[in-house]
This record gives structure tokens, C-alpha cells and sequence, in this order.
């Protein structure tokens, strides 16, 4: 039988429990796995128009490369998640990143724009496989929550030192070298990875895992329904709501999400039990991890657009303007850990998402005002999501039984995975309603620059309305998380600086 991992308090910390310092190598590893995540996207997609000339790829093959990784990464997380949580954290992500680094290799050989879509799909697999085991795999080296926060704190961080620099990197690196190399760079890391993890943490232990039948059928239901959620809020930005395409798209997804939850409330041994979602912790995180991913896609979106299309930017000063939520997201990650600390781990992820929620607001109702307003928002948003990323993981892993850490890692980035698409979507459906003709083409007239900064308007009302009411939940099911035995501290944990 097993245990909640919240069962163990903050103040119970045993000799022999490691300090960061002494877990340097699993840690090394762990966050070259988040590294590749976060610098693979933004690494390549400034190599996009140079692959497109390369591969002689329209568009629409373009937009596959990065698609194909996303989609195929997003509907296979929970079923790995499912698999690793059977027959080993370490073991599956381990396989992962052999096949990384093998598809990283096989980039060299690609000819045409279908294979290197291929070679995507492959890599998506590979991130569903390594992805969610580096935060239940951090979540096992250390027993106290501070230690596992701190943990986490630095192994994102590490992330978006990638997410960061990828761009520029890639644009140096296309000055001397072929677009290839930008893909081949996973290889090291996928190698620094495997071996910080073989190396660092311990093999898995047959008492965290549980035997219970696969649940195949609900695999395959799970995945199409992410997959179909995914690939529903592109096609409303592509095609716009007068085609029938995503609408249909749209109601395939929700019936095989219907059909999904029918079968896991029925099924002997589910994909995903349901009742664990119904947990205070584990509902908490997930609804504030879906808030942050919600407002950090669509601001991300609505920001692009407005200093481009409407101030007229060029695409080199709006990455400058962009500059604001970089310096934060990198800069905070000392800061995250002393202030969960300082307030404690729920109202820290309450503060954190209100954060968001207000940046929303401020850009809605200000940003057409001029740029200040915009670092105002894009500040706060990028404070906000620092936090809620670190406290949303460690949540709803303290909320699970120790068997079933990796569908849960699988579920907080589905999580975030989803609503940033919903949230792209939102802002891409309302421009497409609002604005007439070609909202590309930088020659607008009166009417049309009106209805694009209304469609802004209305776009950032309604996800700072659907990211606060997320929050809202979120904090209600905090707050009945405290009530629970040996579960949530209602106050600020006491932590040490050890590294």
C-alpha cells in the first residue's frame, strides 16, 4: 500500500536527507532534460525561414516542424506518465533520452521536409518520455518541501537560461553553420543528461510502482483527446471561425474527452484514477498551473502582435521589447525559494498567479497606451509565472501517492500544454471576428486599427476573466487542502540555505 508523499512535514528532515550540493550530479542531469525543453522550440524557430529555403517547405510545412514536436509531446505525456509510474521513473526516461539523442543524429540525414517533420514527431516522444520524470525524479531526492522547491527552482531556471538565449544562439550559430547543427545540439545534452541520471539517482525501487493492468483503451482515448485539443485552437487561428474545420476538430475533441472520462470511471484499472483529481493539493496546482499557462501564452501572443502589426516594430526591436519578462524570468529564480519560504507554499502560489491575473488586466485596459504599460504587464506576468511553476509541480506531486508521481508531473504539464493553446486560440479567434482583410499586411486603415486594438481589449478581458476565475478555484481548493491531515502546512515553512 502506498503513501501520500505529503505525509512527510517540512520539519521532518532526516540526517540523512542530501542537500542540493550533494545532489549536484542528478540535479546536472534533471535540468539538462528541462534545458533540451526549453531550448529546442526557441533555438529553432529562428531557423525556420532558412529551412524553409533549404527543404524548398511552404508554410504549412513549416508550421508541421514545430507542430508535430508539440502536438505528439502533449498527448503522449499522460501515457508515459502512466507507464513510467509501472515499470520505473529512471528506466523510461533513461529510453528517452536515447531515443533524443538518436533523432538529434538522424537530422543530419534528413532531405526533405517530411522527414525532418518525422524526425519532430520522434523528439516529441523523446520529451514525453523525460519531461514529467524530471519533477517527480527531483520530487524523490529530497524529503522536506523547501529543498524540493529549491530544487526545482533551479532546474527551471536552467530551462529558461535556454528559452532565453535560443534565439540568439540560433542566429549566431546560422552566421557559420548549417541549420542541422541547431537540432545536433541535443545530442550533448541528451548524453550530459543520461549520464547525470544514470549516475545520480538511484535505480528504481519496486515499492513506488504499482502492477495494475494497462489501461490501453483509456491510453488511446487520452491521447487522441489532447491531441484533437491541441491541434483545435491552431486551426481557429489559422482558418478562422467561418471555416468548418476546427469546429469539427473542436467537437471530436470533446466527445473523446467525454468518452475518455466514461472509461476511466468505469475501467477496473484506469489511465488516470479521476478521484485523484478530485484531491484539494493535487486540483490546486493544476488550476493554478492552468491559469499561468493560459495568461503567459496569450500576453506572450497579444504583446507579438500589437508591437509588430500596430506600433510597427520590426521583429529584431519587438524581441527587444520583449526583453522585460526575460530579465525577470531569469532573474527571480534566486528570490522564488526565499519568498515561498518567507509566506509559505500556498499563499506563494495564490500571490504568484493574482500576479498573472494582473498582468493580463494592466495590458487589456492600458497597454494600447504606450510600452510602459506593456513592461508593467509583461513584469508581472513573468513574476507571477516564475513562482506558480516551481509551487504548482510540488503541489500536486505532495498530493499524490508515491506511485503515481509520473502522471502526475504528465498532468501538470498537460496542464499548461493545453490552456496556452486555448489561450492563443482566444486571442486568434476574437482579432479573426473583429479585424477585416489581411491582418498581415502593415498597411491598415482607421477601421482596421480600431478593431485590432479592440480585439486586444477583448481578448485580454476574457482571459484575465478565465485566468481569475481558474485562480479563484484554485484557491478555494487550497484552502480545503489545509484542512486535510499531514498534508499542506498552513504556515510559512522554515527553511535553510545549504547551497
Amino acid at each position: 500500500m502506498t503513501t501520500p508523499i505529503g505525509t512527510t512535514t517540512p520539519d521532518q528532515t532526516s540526517a540523512a536527507d542530501p542537500r542540493l550540493r550533494d545532489s549536484w550530479i542528478a540535479l546536472a542531469g534533471l535540468s539538462a532534460v528541462f534545458l533540451f525543453e526549453m531550448l529546442d522550440n526557441s533555438i529553432l524557430t529562428v531557423a525556420l525561414p532558412t529551412i524553409g529555403r533549404d527543404l524548398h517547405a511552404g508554410t504549412l510545412g513549416l508550421q508541421w516542424v514545430t507542430n508535430a514536436y508539440a502536438v505528439v509531446f502533449g498527448g503522449l505525456m499522460l501515457v508515459f506518465g502512466a507507464v513510467a509510474d509501472r515499470i520505473g521513473r529512471r528506466r523510461v526516461m533513461l529510453a528517452g533520452l536515447v531515443l533524443l539523442g538518436l533523432a538529434s543524429l538522424a537530422t543530419a540525414f534528413v532531405t526533405d521536409v517530411g522527414q525532418l517533420v518525422a524526425v519532430r514527431a520522434v523528439m516529441g516522444v523523446a520529451a514525453a518520455m523525460t519531461t514529467p520524470g524530471s519533477i517527480s525524479l527531483a520530487f524523490r531526492l529530497f524529503r522536506t518541501e523547501g529543498l524540493r522547491v529549491r530544487a526545482m527552482t533551479l532546474i527551471s531556471t536552467v530551462g529558461l537560461v535556454g528559452l532565453a538565449v535560443g534565439p540568439t544562439v540560433g542566429g549566431f550559430v546560422l552566421a557559420v553553420a548549417p541549420w542541422q547543427v541547431l537540432l545536433l545540439v541535443n545530442v550533448p545534452i541528451a548524453v550530459l543528461a543520461f549520464v547525470g541520471i544514470r549516475t545520480g539517482i538511484a535505480a528504481d525501487d519496486s515499492a513506488d510502482m504499482h502492477r495494475d493492468p494497462a489501461d490501453i483503451g483509456g491510453g488511446v482515448l487520452g491521447t487522441v483527446t489532447i491531441v484533437l485539443a491541441l491541434v483545435a485552437p491552431t486551426l481557429f487561428v489559422e482558418r478562422g471561425v467561418g471555416s468548418w474545420v476546427p469546429w469539427v476538430v473542436a467537437v471530436l475533441a470533446a466527445a473523446a474527452g467525454a468518452f475518455f472520462v466514461r472509461r476511466e470511471r468505469s475501467a477496473a484499472h484506469p489511465l488516470l484514477d479521476l478521484t485523484l483529481l478530485a484531491r484539494p493539493l493535487v486540483a490546486s496546482g493544476l488550476g493554478f498551473r492552468a491559469a499561468s499557462g493560459l495568461a503567459t501564452a496569450g500576453l506572450g501572443y497579444m504583446v507579438t502582435l500589437q508591437l509588430q502589426l500596430d506600433w510597427g516594430w520590426t521583429p529584431a526591436l519587438a524581441a527587444i521589447g520583449l526583453l522585460p519578462q526575460v530579465v525577470v524570468l531569469l532573474g527571480s529564480g534566486p528570490f522564488v525559494s526565499r519568498f515561498v519560504a518567507r509566506v509559505g507554499i500556498d499563499r506563494a502560489a495564490a500571490v504568484a498567479a493574482m500576479s498573472v491575473v494582473a498582468g493580463l488586466a494592466v495590458d487589456a485596459g492600458l497597454g494600447r497606451f504606450g510600452y510602459g504599460w506593456v513592461v508593467v504587464a509583461l513584469v508581472l506576468v513573468a513574476a507571477g509565472m516564475r513562482v506558480v511553476g516551481v509551487v504548482s509541480g510540488v503541489r500536486v506531486m505532495t498530493g499524490l501517492p508515491s506511485d503515481r508521481t509520473s502522471i502526475g508531473a504528465a498532468l501538470v504539464d498537460t496542464a499548461s500544454e493545453v490552456t496556452s493553446a486555448v489561450g492563443i486560440a482566444i486571442v486568434g479567434t476574437v482579432l479573426a471576428v473583429l479585424f477585416t482583410g489581411d491582418i498581415t499586411s502593415g498597411d491598415w486603415t482607421t477601421a482596421q486599427t480600431g478593431a485590432f486594438r479592440e480585439g486586444i481589449t477583448i481578448a485580454g478581458f476574457g482571459l484575465t476573466a478565465l485566468a481569475g476565475a481558474l485562480v479563484l478555484w484554485a484557491t478555494t481548493r487550497a484552502r480545503a487542502a489545509r484542512v486535510e491531515h499531514g498534508v499542506a502546512p498552513a504556515e510559512p515553512e522554515p527553511t535553510t540555505v545549504d547551497a
